[in-house]
């Protein structure tokens, strides 16, 4: 029998208080590298060994079948193997198959693999011609209808109302989304989403199957809470019934999959929908240095509140506290070209490597994957192994390798005299370079390429963005190469995919944002970060912009120790230098600035009366920790107690006994109320660390220049007995700030 204590014993205190939130709805606003999985386990855990659950009544779902497996693993060894950790299509599948024969009779539908196929036919039935990337977008597209429980009738002003561009004409989408719906019930399949739609429809007509249900299932988690979207939680509602046995954890400010359907309102809504619900944040960041977490506090202070979606934004926000040692400082390096972006730094990766760093706790993240192929071939060139995650690597993609066919083909009907047949595709009078480029565009051309990038996002922008790369490419080469004709580009192009398919087992990641979510890194080197690939071209409304900006700040909390950010001016070598930084580059950069003159420092904090000038001069500092047992103080109290609330106070009574008739003394004259002069926090903390000078009493929080200047001498004669002498004055108030007890309540 697991001992409840013992699973508590290495809990902190707001892990300590999820774990002990048993009854009743819980929600947890869990910051990135906040322990948020350790401690929905242990409260699991804990109910089990307390008897508040019986672990086969537990019911924790999650987005990945990666982080279920996770989930069930922690769950083993804290003694509750027994509790079912699903996805939500797992856990709805199981009950579907189940209960399909008695509600419906005979099997259950076959499930299909792929979308692909049957889109195909649609689309073929509707008279509207696709590619595969194109089908690709359509699938995609049909999978947020369901998702949102939108109708094919519906698409066109539901796209409308959600601000979303459509990958193709609105009315095209809705006869292939209608098509695709009736060819897959002519042929007796379902789809994913069918699985959740299907479970709810059963719960929903059959009491008896609810009730069956209700009763296996009676208490629930929710992990990821955020990317819940409607179709998800009308099925959640259903497995709930009239409870309220629910615990979710989330993080707005991970936001980032509102293209499929998700959304954090569920998240926020919470305690609108219970009035009695427990709100507990974690904030206490165990992953990432001060450094990276200064960063990511600086990322999210930026948000602009004139706007509905900036204000929701700074609502969600979670201002991380680091736990970790101070580690380096984080980088930003500005180059000249993509080339040179890529080469410095897997220079730098080298560098991490040759010190004794291993591959795999190296990632390279960016924001589309057409940016991987320039990273694939500097590491190549190093000798140093890496792992595309989430993609194709480039030269498998099917479009790339289609143009690599094309090319090869047009190299061969061109005969041997390539210099000469790129000339001359180029036209008279052109040069060698332009000629091969012109060439390879022409070519590209073929594959559905053109110079002007397509509207919208999705795959049909990544397979132009592909494309793009080789047309990128060809110029380079063309200008190391001025003689080179499209046979040679062709055999540079076969030595460059040759090099990459190398076996690797050790490697460093490359990887989109999107497909880093829930991974950490001990280096993360964070690139192209530039205006119109982050924030993305397409990124037009202010709530576009800001899933932009928690894009970004997903891949700054990926990093441990090590973190850099990189953007080059000019695509290719010898390039206008047009690219601008980022915008989100900014606040970053003013918080470097503001760290480097305030020493180590890990959070950002702004103070709420100053205006923009004095916020960009806020002091920065690191995590204020207790002095009794040293862990990093969140609450306001603590931070002014310099102490744990739950840790051993060694007041004096009768000196804060004093301080309290000075201080009333005090109000009465000035005509205020007492907290005004000292909160009572503020004089516990005088009367435990007795400070024996003004240079202590200024690093007392709540004592700023104001008050010290004004009440120092009377409240050192209190704690001395005696007049402080003029020499044991200081003019270095560090670490009090002006005027921050002014309507405290603390």
């Amino acid at each position: 029998m697991t001992d409840p204590d013992e699973l508590l014993a290495g809990l902190d205190r707001e892990q300590r208080e999820v774990a002990r939130a048993l009854h009743g709805p819980v929600c947890v606003l869990a910051g990135a590298g906040t322990g948020k999985t350790r401690a929905i386990t242990h409260r699991i855990a804990y109910g089990a060994a307390t008897g508040a659950f019986q672990p086969n009544q537990v019911l924790a779902v999650t987005f990945t079948a990666r982080a279920a497996g996770e989930m069930r693993g922690r769950l083993r060894g804290l003694g509750a193997a027994a509790v079912q950790a699903r996805t939500f299509h797992s856990a709805a599948l199981r009950q579907l198959q189940y209960f399909w024969p008695q509600t419906v009779g005979g099997p259950a539908p076959r499930i299909l693999e792929s979308k692909i196929p049957l889109v195909a036919e649609a689309a073929s039935a509707c008279r509207i011609k696709t590619d595969r990337a194109a089908l690709r977008d359509l699938a995609s597209e049909i999978e947020w209808c369901k998702s949102t429980q939108t109708a094919p009738e519906d698409y066109d002003s539901a796209v409308a109302k959600a601000q979303r561009v459509p990958p193709r004409e609105a009315a095209e989408v809705s006869r292939v989304y209608a098509a695709y719906e009736e060819h897959k019930r002519d042929r007796g399949f379902i789809d994913f989403e069918d699985v959740l739609l299907l479970t709810i429809g059963v719960l929903d007509s059959r009491p008896d199957v609810a009730d069956q249900v209700r009763a296996q299932y009676r208490h629930f988690v929710v992990d990821e809470y955020q990317d819940v979207n409607p179709l998800q939680q009308r099925l959640l509602e259903q497995w709930l019934g009239q409870r309220d046995s629910l615990c979710v954890v989330g993080d707005a400010s991970q936001t980032i999959y509102s293209f499929t359907g998700a959304t954090p309102e569920y998240l926020l809504g919470f305690p609108d929908r219970y009035k009695d619900a427990t709100v507990i944040r974690l904030v206490r960041d165990y992953r990432s240095t001060p450094q990276v977490v200064g960063v990511a506090n600086a990322l999210l202070a930026a948000i602009p509140r004139d706007t509905p979606a900036g204000r929701r934004a700074a609502r969600a926000r979670l201002e991380l506290v680091a736990q970790r040692h101070a580690g380096p400082p984080v980088g930003y390096t500005e180059y000249p070209d993509e080339a040179a972006e890529a080469e410095g730094v897997a220079e730098s990766i080298k560098k991490l490597i040759d010190r004794g760093a291993r591959p795999a706790e190296i990632a390279v993240l960016f924001r589309i994957n057409a940016q991987s192929e320039v990273y694939e071939q500097a590491l190549a060139d190093r000798g140093v192994p890496y792992v595309v995650r989430g993609v194709e690597r480039f030269f498998d993609r099917p479009e790339v390798r289609q143009a690599v066919l094309l090319l090869r083909g047009a190299a061969r009907s061109g005969g041997t005299s390539d210099s000469a047949a790129a000339g001359g595709a180029a036209g008279a009078g052109e040069e060698t370079d332009d000629g091969l480029a012109a060439t390879v565009r022409a070519v590209l051309s073929g594959s559905g390429w053109s110079p002007k990038a397509p509207a919208g996002s999705g795959r049909a922008r990544e397979q132009w963005e592909s494309l793009a790369a080789l047309a990128a490419l060809a110029e380079e080469y063309a200008v190391g190469h001025p003689r080179a004709g499209l046979a040679d580009f062709v055999r540079e192009l076969e030595e460059r995919a040759a090099v990459q398919h190398a076996p690797v087992v050790d490697g460093v990641t490359l990887a989109s944002l999107h497909s880093a979510k829930g991974l950490e890194w001990d280096a993360v080197h964070l690139v192209g970060l530039t205006e119109g690939l982050l924030p993305i071209t397409y990124a037009e409304t202010d709530e576009q912009i800001e899933e932009e900006r928690r894009l970004l700040y997903v891949g700054v909390t990926r990093a441990r120790e090590t973190l850099q950010l990189s953007w080059a001016l000019a695509r290719a070598p010898g390039g206008r230098p047009s690219r601008r930084p980022s915008r989100f580059l900014d606040s970053l950069r003013e918080a470097k600035a503001a760290m480097t003159e305030a020493g180590a420092g890990g959070v950002v904090r702004r103070g709420s009366g100053r205006g923009p000038q004095e916020q960009g001069k806020s002091k920065r500092t690191g995590p204020v920790r207790c002095r009794v047992c040293g862990k990093a103080l969140i609450e306001a109290v603590d931070r002014k107690l310099g102490r744990c609330a739950d840790c051993p106070s060694d007041l004096d009574q009768a000196l804060f006994q004093r301080l309290r008739d000075w201080r009333l003394e005090q109000a009465a004259e000035q005509s205020v109320p007492a907290y005004v002069v000292f909160t009572d926090a503020t004089l516990t903390a005088i009367a435990e660390i007795r400070p024996a000078d003004r240079a202590g009493l200024a690093k007392i929080p709540g004592v700023g220049t104001a008050k010290l200047d004004r009440y120092a001498d009377q409240v050192l004669t209190i704690l001395t007995g005696s007049a402080p002498a003029p020499d044991e004055e200081s003019q270095d108030p560090e670490g009090g700030a002006d005027g921050e007890d002014i309507g405290a309540s603390a």
